[in-house]
């Protein structure tokens, strides 16, 4: 399609430069164009809801939303099928026209984040978790339901229209962006090139995440450039197998991954980063039942309303408030607002796990055991001390017992056959995951008895090698 400069317009961006997208104008009145998605009321919310939950009350250029995050992966779900898509065609039967799959991706990449509530990932765990769904549940509920007529009437993006006969489909850009649950019914009677394209949602390198690597990295000022990304789509196929990279741009793909973890240590699993959590969690229960009750699938209207802003809002009138439970609640998250948090790190151990077996067999397997021989160890004055327990974990690289492998495969010419990614030696070499075990007390006063505390409890426990 020759490129209509009528029909697009570009946002720009500071990571990927300018991304086009499909305006309104110049559209037939039946056609929906992506700024119709864009400028929902839905994805707009997006704006509402920091890209990173509680790192940007410790890195202050970090407040960047999750509308931007969106709208680079969308981009990104384009750059990444310009280079694959003809590899697509040729590993998978009755494969849609080449707008049909990109206009589905960017969709998908669009509105993969749309359930999210306030804080993101610590809404899922720490509300969402006791109706048995995450965001991804709502946010397929929202693309099935109040998104569905918008989505089936996009005809085209800025690289090509869909066929006379092509209708986008609700119901597969809902699966795509959910993480597999092998053994689901949801996981079966889906054509072999959908399944495929899911690696580009819940494989190790995604439109999501290559997009938050580079987003994260570059506006909390970590990194510029964090990793390669033209390397990795250059070398990046489907074969018959699924998503896969060449071993020429395996290193590449291994820099990313490290990448991405050292954003973890560094930035989200911060010990500030975790101490404004360990006060969210405190407040959360008690805040929680004055703005929000219920399971949002039951009441979507009103979570569509629900965001960052409106619960910081919120929050921090409390504090004038004539309700004696309300204004102790206001005055709580005054401090928190104010960074005034009360749980100070005394100490910490980082530990790499190399296997499932490690990383379940570990004493910090059970953090509340390590917490009580510390205890054990403190002298008679300091046994009641008030201390909190933190253990923040990271997947490096799936294993074969999570849901998410089997998406990535690798082609080592010198083998000439494509093998899944988790069996080459190289990848094998990255441990599995890493957790940050911490310890937090009221301040500073006590850190070198409990250091000495934690070091002879693991002295303990490094000395366990057989007979277990």
């Amino acid at each position: 399609m020759v490129r209509d400069f009528v029909n697009e317009s570009l946002s720009h961006d500071p990571v990927h430069g300018y991304i086009p997208f499909i305006a309104r104008s110049g559209l037939p009145a039946d056609e929906t164009a992506e700024q119709d998605v864009i400028d929902h009321p839905w994805v707009q919310r997006m704006r509402q809801i920091h890209q990173l939950q509680t790192a940007w009350w410790v890195f202050p250029s970090a407040e960047h939303m999750r509308f931007q995050h969106v709208l680079g992966a969308m981009h990104l779900a384009s750059v990444a099928i310009e280079h694959w898509y003809e590899s697509l065609c040729e590993a998978c039967r009755n494969v849609p026209s080449r707008a049909y799959v990109e206009s589905l991706l960017r969709m998908a990449a669009l509105l993969h984040d749309v359930g999210h509530g306030p804080f993101g990932h610590f809404f899922d765990d720490h509300y969402l978790e006791q109706f048995g769904i995450t965001h991804e549940d709502i946010g397929g509920a929202v693309i099935e339901s109040e998104l569905a007529d918008l989505l089936r009437g996009i005809r085209r993006n800025p690289n090509g229209k869909l066929q006379p006969l092509e209708e986008l489909d609700p119901q597969q850009i809902s699966w795509l962006i959910r993480r597999p649950k092998p053994g689901s019914a949801s996981e079966e009677g889906h054509p072999d090139w959908l399944r495929k394209l899911r690696g580009m949602f819940s494989g190790i390198y995604t439109v999501d995440n290559m997009d938050f690597v580079l987003r994260d990295a570059y506006m909390s000022g970590y990194n510029t450039k964090a990793f390669d990304l033209n390397r990795i789509l250059h070398y990046t196929f489907f074969t018959p197998a699924g998503l896969t990279i060449h071993a020429r741009g395996l290193p590449t793909l291994i820099n990313f991954i490290e990448t991405r973890a050292n954003l973890f240590r560094t930035i989200y699993f911060h010990r500030t980063v975790r101490a404004v959590d360990l006060a969210l969690e405190e407040l959360f229960p008690a805040t929680m039942k004055h703005l929000f009750q219920g399971n949002p699938l039951e009441k979507l209207d009103d979570y569509r309303k629900f965001t960052e802003t409106t619960f910081m809002v919120d929050v921090q009138r409390w504090a004038d408030s004539e309700d004696p439970e309300l204004r102790e609640l206001g005055l709580r998250w005054r401090q928190v607002i104010c960074r005034h948090v009360q749980w100070k790190m005394a100490c910490e151990r980082t530990l790499n796990f190399h296997s499932g077996t490690a990383e379940r067999t570990t004493i910090f397997s059970e953090p509340d055991l390590v917490l009580r021989r510390v205890r054990d160890r403190l002298p008679r004055d300091l046994k009641d001390l008030e201390l909190k327990i933190d253990v923040a974990k990271h997947y490096h690289r799936p294993s074969s017992r999570l849901p998410a492998s089997g998406q990535n495969f690798l082609l080592d010419p010198a083998v000439g056959t494509t093998q899944e990614l988790s069996d080459d030696d190289l990848f094998r070499a990255l441990p599995i995951s890493f957790c940050v075990f911490r310890i937090y007390s009221k301040d500073h006063s006590h850190d070198n008895v409990l250091n000495t505390a934690l070091n002879a409890v693991l002295g303990e426990a490094s000395d366990a090698k057989s007979n277990m």
